[in-house]
Formats: structure tokens, sequence, C-alpha cells
């Protein structure tokens, strides 16, 4: 049997994958958690890659490994191949004044042209306009910017930090792919090129990108990772990369790195999503995505257009609330997710005319970055736990009905809905989605689908081809559309986006 593996260095935890190259069968995985917040320093995540590997029982009967990651987050290297500070994460929203203000140079109908997307907090573009005026001593340091699954691909290779990686810090080695590239609102998945003018605009520096080779670097000139195409190759595990006895028997030698994948795209290839298909993801944020054949440009900025990790292109909406929704109102209820189930499922539908907009963390889908969340529609009669455990689950998933909104708006078809994520194993959660998207909603069964999409990059990179694993469904809720619970939604929202 050949195995593959592939890695998941997601917001909160590593998780890895080993799987049966052919089958796509699970052989056994491993986590490692994160630190909490939204700066957060790569070594951490190293860290919990190391300790994933180890917990999936080691990596030497491996053949080929690769890299899905949380996307967007800044990793700013120096040219000793030191990271600068910690990386601002995706949900660091900090820099929404950097973005309003690229906006407003750039032109929000010129941004989305050149790039796909209209700046947001969330892209990696605006978190580099952030440092540039906030953080001058950082800046000057600044030799290279990467993603967080670009850097780890990087250091498995052997490269690092001067004196304590086996290759030492060739910033030229740096590589990463298009779905990744394109989160960062300085690259265009229409050209498939670095929008070098965009970068120096947000930068103040003139970048390239790496070329592959060991370069002397230029005073000033900031080195972008070299992209990659679906299906290439990274290079090869450096067996010592991890430094330390055993560290080569634990890792295996030359085994193949694939070309790696932001955290959608990798889970777009892990359900083998097809045009049709549209993927909501419930995790720490919420995310709605569809394959598309063609590049899009929203120039209201709700849906970006970026690429995928196949040669197509994923156009995808992103809520910064999701998951934690359901928690923080199940720890006001003083229940777990099991009794927020099983009292949403006692209410009515529409619980009752009480609303939950559900900005906690701020919103990115609307772009509402110091929103905050409000509950709508109480009165003593309504005010009751089982209509306030439901009115989360329907201010969640009607947030991300709005995506799909949005996308359908972009010409995008909608035909299925794969709805994954730890929280839809709630049958609370299963029943009302299908009273909130009036698509047929599919439960693919439990699994890491951007750790699996990571190893069917590994396969595709060591056979040549991309594989066609197939994927279990748990559940299939009876179609029950209500109309009337986004319709009430939207009207409390709206009112809501006016007031901010």
């Amino acid at each position: 049997m050949t195995l593959v593996a592939g890695v998941d260095s997601s917001t909160q935890s590593c998780k890895v994958v080993v799987l049966d190259a052919e089958s796509g069968a699970l052989a056994r995985a491993g986590r490692a958690s994160h630190p909490e917040g939204t700066e957060v320093h790569p070594d951490e995540w190293w860290r919990a890659l190391s300790e994933a590997f180890g917990d999936a029982g080691g990596l030497a009967d491996v053949s080929a490994l690769s890299v899905g990651g949380q996307q967007h987050g800044m990793v700013l290297l120096d040219l000793e191949g030191n990271v600068v500070r910690p990386a601002l994460l995706w949900n660091d929203t900090r820099s929404a004044g950097s973005a309003e203000d690229l906006t407003a140079e750039v032109g929000a109908e010129d941004f989305a042209r050149r790039t796909g997307l209209v700046p947001v907090a969330s892209f990696t573009i605006t978190k580099i306009r952030w440092i540039r005026d906030h953080e001058p001593e950082s800046m000057a340091r600044v030799a290279a910017v990467a993603l967080p699954h670009d850097w780890l691909t990087w250091r498995l290779r052997g490269y690092g930090p001067a004196g304590s990686s086996p290759l030492g810090p060739d910033l030229d080695e740096l590589t990463t792919d298009r779905s990744d590239a394109s989160g960062t609102g300085y690259w265009s998945p229409l050209t498939g090129r670095y929008d070098l003018d965009l970068f120096k605009l947000a930068f103040g520096q003139d970048a390239r990108e790496a070329s592959g080779g060991t370069t002397t670097a230029a005073p000033g000139v900031v080195v972008l990772p070299r992209v990659l195409g679906p299906g290439e190759t990274a290079g090869r595990v450096h067996p010592a990369c991890f430094g330390g006895r055993g560290a080569s028997e634990a890792l295996g030698g030359g085994i193949l790195l694939g070309v790696g994948a932001g955290d959608n795209a990798a889970a777009a290839l892990g359900l083998g999503a097809k045009p049709g298909d549209v993927v909501v993801s419930v995790g720490t944020s919420g995310t709605v995505f569809a394959v598309d054949s063609s590049p899009g440009h929203d120039v209201s900025g709700t849906v970006a257009g970026f690429a995928d990790a196949s040669g197509e292109y994923l156009p995808i909406a992103v809520t910064l609330n999701a998951a934690r929704v359901l928690s923080s109102v199940a720890a006001v209820l003083g229940v777990d997710f099991d009794g927020l189930s099983r009292l949403a499922l006692e209410a009515e539908p529409g619980s009752g005319g009480v609303v939950l907009v559900p900005y906690f963390e701020g919103e990115r889908t609307p772009n509402r970055p110091h929103a905050k969340a409000s509950f709508h529609g109480l009165s003593i009669a309504s005010t009751t736990r089982p209509n306030i455990a439901r009115a989360a689950i329907e201010g969640m998933l009607c947030g991300l009905a709005g995506g799909l909104d949005a996308l359908r708006d972009q010409g995008v078809r909608a035909e299925r809905l794969q709805l994954i994520g730890g929280a839809v194993q709630n049958p609370a959660v299963q029943r009302i989605a299908a009273q909130v998207f009036d698509l047929p909603v599919v439960i693919p069964s439990p699994g890491e689908y951007v750790a699996r999409g990571a190893a069917v990059q590994a396969a595709w990179a060591l056979a040549g081809y991309r594989p066609d694993w197939p994927v279990a469904l748990d559940a299939t809720p009876e179609p029950d559309f209500r109309a009337s619970i986004g319709q009430n939604y939207r009207k409390v929202s709206a009112r809501v986006d006016a007031g901010n």
C-alpha cells in the first residue's frame, strides 16, 4: 500500500491524515493545538506540526505529503530567515482602516478587476499596509512575505533561520500555489501573476517573485513565494528538518512535497467538489464557496474571486462568525452542543420572531469589522430558552445563506449544497439548514477535508494525475425550505447594517 499524508494547519490546530493513495481510505491521523489569538508566532505552527506528525505515528512509511493552511496570514521574514514579528491571522481586524485606504487609493472596481477581490481586513495586503503605517521598525527588516502554508512547506524542505535549519535561509526557495496567492490581494487569478504595483502601493517597497534558486538579495526588494501549478511538487521533505535524534527515522527520507493550498481550496479538493456544488463550511469562520470555470470580480467585495487548487476558480464569501456563535449562546444557556440542539428543536421555525444578528467578532460579509451581535424581536412571550437556542442556529445559517445569494448574483451555478464542519453534526443544525437553504443539503461523513485535500495534492504529485476518491455521505436532510426564516433575518439585519 502506498501512503500519502495531508496537513491542515488551521487557526485552532494542526491536523494530519495518512491515507491510502489509491482509495483515499484513512490509515491513521494525528493532531495538535495552536495557541488562541489573532496573532501567532509561526514557530507555534512548527511545534504543532511536529507534534501532529508524532500523534499520527510518524511519516517513515509515507511517500508524499502536502500542506493546506489558513489563508491570508502574514508571515514576515528577514534576510536571515527569522520571523520578524508574530503573524497577523485572517481574523485580525486591526487593518480595517488600511483596507479602506487601499480601496480609496485604487478604486473598488479596479481592485476587483486586477485581483478578483476588494480589500477587507482579512486579506494579506491590508496587513502589509498596516505594518508599514504602524510598525516601521518591523517593516525595515522585512525581506520576504509568505503565507502560513508557504512557510511550513519551506521549513519542511529544510530551509529556515540561519544556524537552526539544515539548509539555511534561502528566501528564493519559498513557494506557494495559486489558491493561496489569490487571497493576498496582490496576485491576479486572471493573469496568474503577482501585481507588483499593488504590493508596492501597500508596502512602499518593490517586490519580486522568488526565483527557485539562490539569488543575491537586492536591498529594499521583497521576495514573494514562487507560484507553482496544480499537481506540481515543491521539493522533498528534509529528513532532519525538526532536528534532534531520531528525526530522520520519524520523517523518513525523501518524502515528496506537493504544492500545498489555502484551506478552502484544499477542502474543495478533499470533497471532490465540481461545478454545481456549493460548499458551506462551519468552522471558526463560515465559508460559502464553489468551483467555477471563470474568474470572478465582485465590485461590492462580498464575493472574493479566488483561484482554486485544480486550475479552476473558487468564488467565495466568508463570515467571521460561525461555530463560535453556537458555543457562545450554548454557554449563556448553560448547555452543551447536544443541549443546544434539543432546545432549538423545541422551538418552531422562525424562533417565535426572535432573530440573532451574530456579529460577535465584527463581520466580513457584510463588511462590518467593528459591529457586535444583537438579539431582536424579544418579547415577554418570545424570550424563551428554546427560541434563543434556535435563533442562534438560524442566525448563523442565515448569514451563510447570504453568502450563497451573493455567489448566485455572480452567476455561480448552485445545484447541491455540501455542509461540512464539526458543528454540522448537530441534529438541529442539519434540520434547520434544510429550512434555511433552498438547495438539497447533503452532509458528508465527518472528516478532515482540508487535510484530505492536501493529501489529494500529495497523491497527484506522486502519480502525475489527480485521484478521484469517493466521499461518503452521513446525512441527507429532508428538504424543508422555509422562506420566511430568511426574509425575517434579512429585514432585521438590514436595519442593523444601516445603523453601523
